[in-house]
């Protein structure tokens, strides 16, 4: 009785799965996919990663799963919800893996499509944190280039190939452009890139070929708070600092306080740079605005002691005399300094 029962309730199961339907339906296997940014949650700099809201699509053809809309009493069969695509939905799909993602992250609605003729649409929208390089050479006028390398896992090139659909490249963008929210706090969202080639990977002991597409989303800083709060008063700092160039030469104690305060602030506020930034073997525009800040703070320190040693040994006019051209020297060798680094910045 008992192997009876079992055998009326394995029936149906059995003959709903075709053979060889865990394998993909062709060789390979041509699939359209795209990813949506539905909201980027966070950058982090110092950990050079991101986190945002996706909706991954992926659509091919399998005629095993096709069938008679008249039999089946309706022109669509849809399975959503994790319980109906792990329990119910019986065909093939690809695994979709984020080669850089952080972490599994979470998978917070699925859902499939199939039509008469046997296209198959997956839908899934994820939680990913993802890590990707970041070039910080013109911190903070930068943009930032974040990717998401997607590739079919278990599956080589020879059995999948996966393709961009354009309309997905297209929909990412106007919905980005459409949807303010989408964008991160000190961030705007520019545009959404996605290009297919392949990579090889060493997963069983020798290299393998993967389809793969790679979703490039750029992103512009906004750097009014950082220009207002850090640059600006680091500028105003260092020109308050010349205002030695106009106490006497014989005040050489006054001078040397000035200049070695500003010496220190510019330290402090390499700290507070240091602490936002990731450990890079470059220097930001930032850094290099720092570094000549500090380092034309500090030949006010040796300027002064030069126009001392001067007046010792009885040559004051030509202590004064230097004191009234470094006036205009120091703040032009500044300027210049700033304005080349600014268009390098821009040109490269």
């Amino acid at each position: 009785m008992l192997t009876a029962c079992f055998c009326m309730i394995a029936a149906p199961a059995a003959v709903a799965i075709e053979a060889g339907m865990p394998n993909p339906p062709a060789r390979p296997t041509r699939v359209r996919c795209g990813l949506m940014i539905l909201d980027v949650v966070g950058i982090n700099d110092v950990e050079e990663t991101f986190e945002a809201e996706v909706a991954l699509v992926a659509s091919w053809k399998d005629p095993r799963l096709a069938f008679d809309p008249e039999a089946e009493g309706t022109d669509q069969k849809i399975f959503q919800g994790d319980f109906q695509f792990a329990e119910i939905f019986t065909g093939w799909w690809p695994q979709l893996l984020i080669i850089n993602q952080v972490g599994s992250g979470d998978t917070n609605a699925i859902k499939v499509e199939i039509n008469p003729d046997g296209q198959v649409t997956l839908l899934e929208q994820r939680n990913v944190l993802l890590e990707t390089p970041m070039s910080l050479y013109d911190y903070p006028f930068d943009t930032q280039r974040l990717r998401a390398v997607m590739v079919p896992f278990g599956n080589t090139s020879d059995e999948v190939i996966l393709e961009v659909d354009e309309r997905y490249i297209q929909a990412a963008n106007d919905y980005v452009r459409r949807e303010q929210g989408v964008n991160v706090a000190g961030w705007d969202l520019r545009e959404i890139v996605m290009k297919a080639d392949e990579t090889e990977l060493n997963l069983t002991g020798t290299p393998t070929t993967f389809s793969r597409v790679v979703t490039t989303i750029m992103l512009k800083r906004q750097n009014g708070q950082i220009i207002w709060n850090i640059l600006f008063p680091l500028l105003v700092l260092v020109s308050m600092v010349w205002s030695i160039f106009w106490l006497d030469c014989d005040s050489l104690s006054d001078r040397l306080n000035i200049s070695f305060i500003g010496v220190l602030t510019i330290v402090a506020y390499q700290f507070v740079v240091i602490d936002h930034m990731p450990r890079m073997s470059y220097l930001t525009f930032t850094d290099t605005l720092l570094l000549g800040s500090f380092l034309i703070t500090t030949a006010t320190i040796v300027q002064s002691l030069f126009l001392g040693s001067l007046i010792r040994h009885g040559q004051r006019e030509r202590a004064d005399r230097i004191d009234w051209h470094c006036r205009w020297i120091f703040p032009l060798c500044y300027i210049l300094m700033i304005a080349g680094q600014y268009t390098a910045s821009i040109l490269f």
